[in-house]
């Protein structure tokens, strides 16, 4: 859920020159002695080395991302998109920084995500956003163009989404989705995670699935983003919970592994058919989301469905009241206690794609 926030403009020390160019120097042919040389080689063994760390603090270009980025970004650039990180460009804020829309020259738009590097753990988050996005390539994930960072100043830009999130679609007066629409982008959704299981070598856990987190672009087609706190794990394995920046009403108790990202869609899954959040304050210690849920779904599912989706009078109410109850059972199976029950996110992807077959059909 996004914060609003003021971000002070951020240090820089200073631009330089992309490259160091070539010394040649033309010499006369000159009788040396070998102490000489040595002096001169010494010299300019020096001169070489003092100049690269200079350039080591030069915001640049990540090189992580070489193939999808147009051309080099400097913080400058970055600044004046943003008309100096203005109010008027803050997107949101999250656990790590805050992503601010931004227009450039070329008449390119971009997501600007800018980490607050006084918060702890913000270089590892960076870190781990780049080391999942330039491995993983998906439609429903958010894209990365470039990045720009130095020791003072470490920024991702990400393709821009007009239409937001799901959170706003989800949550505004003045914002409305379909049945079709909610399940299309649930549907991107689960394909997000599936690819990031199987995709890649190293199976990754996004650990912080919710609606803000999924982008919409102006299709209304789902793009998961923000991975700081994504654990990287090998086959088959689970890690122990820490303690996190994560909205913690979207999270599964126990180990960290991909049944805990199956359990966070589940209760998305719910958020977005009730129109009702994890914690909202109906959700006591004694009801939970998934309880609401689970105790009305057999007895009557249509005081539990938004009610802007659904009413008694449709000459469909039983088609669209049987199908939107089945969405709310999968929901169910993806949030059982213990992660051994829960669906794995190959099997969710199947259901979800066959109950809007059977719906449209």
């Amino acid at each position: 859920i996004f914060k609003t926030r003021i971000v002070s403009k951020y240090p820089l020390n200073g631009v330089l020159p992309d490259s160091i160019g070539n010394l040649s120097t033309s010499m006369e042919m000159f009788d040396l002695s070998l102490s000489e040389i040595r002096v001169m080689v010494l010299g300019s063994i020096v001169v070489f080395m003092l100049r690269r760390q200079r350039n080591r603090n030069v915001p640049t270009q990540a090189e992580s991302f070489p193939a999808t980025t147009p051309a080099r970004i400097s913080y400058i650039e970055i600044e004046r998109a943003t008309q100096g990180f203005d109010q008027c460009n803050l997107l949101g804020s999250g656990g790590f920084g805050s992503v601010y829309k931004g227009m450039f020259e070329n008449g390119m738009t971009l997501a600007i995500k800018v980490f607050n590097l006084q918060i702890k753990g913000a270089f590892k988050s960076f870190d781990i956003e780049c080391e999942v996005l330039r491995n993983l390539r998906h439609r429903n994930l958010a894209k990365v163009i470039s990045s720009c960072t130095n020791m003072d100043f470490k920024a991702l830009l990400l393709e821009y989404m007009p239409n937001v999130s799901l959170e706003k679609w989800l949550h505004s007066d003045d914002h409305f989705l379909d049945i079709i629409q909610r399940l299309d982008i649930m549907v991107d959704v689960a394909s997000a995670l599936e690819h990031l299981y199987h995709g890649y070598a190293t199976v990754v856990v996004h650990s912080d699935l919710k609606p803000s987190n999924v982008l919409l672009d102006e299709r209304l087609v789902g793009h998961v983003s923000d991975f700081g706190l994504a654990k990287l794990l090998g086959e088959g394995e689970s890690i122990a919970h820490t303690k996190t920046l994560a909205t913690l009403a979207y999270i599964a108790p126990g180990r960290v592994s991909t049944s805990c990202d199956v359990y966070s869609y589940g209760i998305m899954l719910m958020e977005s058919f009730t129109r009702k959040r994890p914690y909202d304050e109906m959700f006591q210690e004694n009801l939970s989301m998934r309880s609401w849920v689970y105790n009305s779904i057999h007895v009557s599912p249509e005081d539990i469905i938004d009610v802007t989706l659904i009413e008694q009078e449709e000459t469909d109410f039983t088609k669209k009241l049987h199908f939107l109850s089945s969405i709310l059972e999968l929901a169910l199976n993806c949030t059982a206690d213990f992660p051994s029950e829960r669906l794995n996110m190959k099997s969710v992807l199947t259901n979800i794609e066959k109950i809007k077959h059977e719906f449209l059909h």
